[in-house]
Order: structure tokens, then sequence, then C-alpha cells
């Protein structure tokens, strides 16, 4: 769907352009901004580099692991029919970490599995002929609670060190790229509540709470 609205998009500027006689400034932009688009993403690949390779030495070191066991509790509470030892509470709970770091792009790996691994878990339960919220809908499997809240949870994620955000500010020529963490932490705090709380009452409908 989005393909579909960015080529709308595109086809009525260049459709305006060539009606009232702008294709040149529509051709100027074209090469101007493919040339910005290159820098940027040179640009970013640098700071990923360097927080990638932090996060890294940061799993080489153990902490990571520290962290993901700290979390665990926090998972039972969202995931409470996730069953522990389970591989996916692993790979959510890399994924949470990577996203309190500001690592948008490092978490996605980890993000990917975590939903396979979700999706077996229902696989698994509908052939031993449990009930499951991955049942089937119009010959297409639905997606399940576990994979919803996830889902939910990875978009809302605090953010401690918006990595993104101040690589793009800093980019463009702003005076203070790294402003935006405190107006991100409290952003992201308020979106994580949210969802949380959407996600309980989710599983309390479920259970007829």
């Amino acid at each position: 769907m989005l393909n579909y609205i960015w080529a709308g998009m595109l086809l009525i500027g260049i459709i305006y352009a060539l009606f009232t006689g702008n294709m040149e400034a529509v051709s100027n932009a074209c090469l101007e901004y493919a040339e910005s688009a290159v820098t940027l993403c040179i640009t970013m690949a640098g700071a990923m580099a360097l927080w990638v390779g932090l996060m890294e030495i940061a799993g080489q070191a153990g902490l990571i692991d520290k962290f993901t066991g700290k979390l665990q509790p926090f998972i039972s509470y969202l995931f409470p029919d996730v069953p522990e030892q389970h591989p996916a509470r692993g790979y959510i709970a890399t994924n949470l970490v990577a996203n309190i770091l500001g690592l948008g792009w490092a978490c996605t790996p980890a993000g990917l599995k975590a939903m396979e691994e979700l999706a077996k878990l229902e696989e698994e339960r509908g052939m031993a002929g449990y009930e499951t919220a991955g049942r089937r809908k119009n010959g297409n499997r639905a997606a399940s609670d576990a994979m919803c809240a996830f889902l939910i949870l990875n978009i809302s994620s605090l953010q401690l060190i918006p990595v993104n955000m101040i690589a793009y500010r800093s980019k463009y020529g702003s005076l203070n790229p790294s402003g935006i963490i405190l107006p991100a932490i409290l952003a992201t705090c308020c979106s994580t509540i949210a969802g949380i709380i959407y996600i309980k009452m989710r599983y309390g409908r479920k259970n007829g709470c």
C-alpha cells in the first residue's frame, strides 16, 4: 500500500510540474536529493557502525545477557502465554535492549526471529489441538496475541538514545543534535506506557476480565 501511495504522490507532482512549467525544477531537485540521499546513507552507516559495534562489545562482555535476564520478569508479565525458556523470549529481550539503546536497525534481526519463533509456537499449539489466537481467517493465518503484543511493544519502545534522530539532525546542520534526547525519552515513555496498557487490556478481554 505504501508503494502505491508514494508512487501516486510522485506521479501527481510530476504531472503538476509538467502543466505549470516547472519540470526543470523537478529534474534539478531529483539530481540534488539523489546526491543528498547517498551522503545521508554514508552518514547513517557510520553512526550505526559505531553503535552496533558498541553493542557487539557489550554482547561479548556479557552485558546484553545481563540485560535480557533482567527483562525476563517484564516479558513474563506482557507475554504470559509464551513459555519460560522458549527461544522467542530471548529474541524479544534482545530486540527490546536494542530499541532502548536507540539502535532501530540493529534490533530488526532479533525482531524478525522473535516473530518467527512466536509463529512456530502457535503452529505447535495448533497441531496439539489447542485453541490459538493464530487461527486462520479466510484461509490466512492471523497473528496471535503474543505477536500483536510484540509488534506494539516494538513500535512504541522506550528509547534512551535516539541514535537515528541525532545522526539526522547532525547531518542537516542542527546546532545541538543531542537536544532531542530528553523529548525523545518523554515521548517514548508515553508511547510505551500506552502500548503496555493496551496489551494488558487485550489479554484481559481474552481472559474475560
